[in-house]
C-alpha cells in the first residue's frame, strides 16, 4: 500500500495538467470507487483550472478553481499517471480528467481507493483542516507522541503504528523501519516504548523518504531495513549482524524484523 512517501511522488504525476483548464472528464461505472461522492458530482470539474496540489499523510487533495477540491486516497493499489490528450480509459481507469495536452488518470486495480469532491470557498475543506497533525508538522511532538503511546500501551508496537488517527501516512514498511532503527521487536508493547525516541525515528524516516522516493521514486539508504525486507532470503543490513530476517503476521499484516537486532522481550 502506498505510504507517505509514495503518495507523495504519485500527486506529481499530475503536475503537466497544474495551470491548464479541465476540458472534460471521464468517469467509470464502479460505484464502489465512488462511495465518497456520486461519479455523476465529478462532472463540475469541466471547465475549471487545476490549480494545486498538497498531500497529507495518505491523503491527496487538488484545487480546482470555482472552489472545488477533489480529495483521493490510493488504497492499495490506485496509482496516478498522465497520459496523452486522447487517452482511451481502460477499466481500470475510474476518474480521468482530460486537459488540451494530457489526460490525469487515477487508475486502481482492485478499487480500495476513492475519490471525493468538496466546495470550499475559505480554502481546503473542514475534512482537510480536521485531520491529525503531520509526522514533520510541529503538532506532531513528543507530548502527542506520548500520549499515543499510553492510551494504547498494550497494542504492539508495530500495529499501534499503522493507526492513521496517531500516525498519517505511516504504513507496513515504514512501521517496519522504525521498529528496526529502535531495535524494537515488533510485539513489543507501546507503552514501554521511549516517545521522544520514537519521535525523532519516524521524523527521520520520514524526511529521508521525502528527499528519496517522493522526488524520484530512487531508494533510501542500504543501510535501511526496507531495501531487504522483501527479498527471499534478506539479511540484517547492519555489518556487524547478517542474521537472516524474519517475516510473521502480527495482528493481520506482516512484519519483518532482525531476530538478534530485535530481539523478543
Amino acid at each position: 500500500m502506498p505510504e507517505l512517501a509514495e503518495v507523495a511522488y504519485y500527486t506529481t504525476q499530475w503536475n503537466p495538467g497544474l495551470g491548464q483548464k479541465i476540458q472534460r472528464v471521464h468517469t467509470g461505472p464502479k460505484p464502489r470507487f465512488f462511495r465518497q461522492t456520486h461519479a455523476s458530482a465529478f462532472a463540475a470539474l469541466a471547465g475549471t483550472t487545476y490549480r494545486s496540489t498538497r498531500t497529507h499523510g495518505k491523503n491527496m487533495l487538488f484545487e480546482f478553481s470555482g472552489d472545488l477540491w477533489l480529495g483521493g486516497h490510493l488504497g492499495m493499489t490506485g496509482e496516478l499517471l498522465t497520459g496523452p490528450s486522447d487517452h482511451a480509459p481502460s477499466a481500470h481507469d475510474h476518474l480521468v480528467l482530460y486537459t488540451t495536452t494530457a489526460a490525469l488518470i487515477f487508475r486502481d486495480f482492485r478499487m480500495f481507493g476513492c475519490v471525493s469532491l468538496e466546495e470550499s470557498k475559505a480554502g481546503p475543506p473542514p475534512s482537510w483542516e480536521a485531520l491529525p497533525p503531520e509526522i514533520l508538522s510541529p503538532g506532531f511532538s513528543t507530548a502527542r507522541v506520548r500520549e499515543a503511546l499510553q492510551r494504547h500501551a498494550r497494542s504492539p508496537i508495530k500495529a499501534f503504528l499503522l493507526d492513521q488517527a496517531w500516525f498519517p501516512g505511516i504504513g507496513n514498511w515504514m512501521a517496519d523501519e522504525a521498529c528496526y532503527q529502535l531495535h524494537l521487536h515488533p510485539a513489543t508493547s507501546s507503552g514501554t516504548v521511549d516517545a521522544a525516541a520514537l519521535r525523532r525515528v519516524l521524523r527521520a524516516i520520514c524526511q529521508k523518504s521525502m528527499q528519496t522516493i517522493a522526488i524520484d521514486w530512487s531508494d533510501p539508504p542500504v543501510s535501511w531495513l526496507m531495501q531487504h525486507r522483501w527479498k527471499e532470503g534478506g539479511l540484517c543490513p547492519a555489518k556487524k549482524c547478517r542474521t537472516p530476517l524474519v517475516r510473521e503476521t502480527l495482528r493481520g499484516r506482516t512484519a519483518c524484523w532482525c531476530p538478534a537486532c530485535q530481539p523478543a522481550a
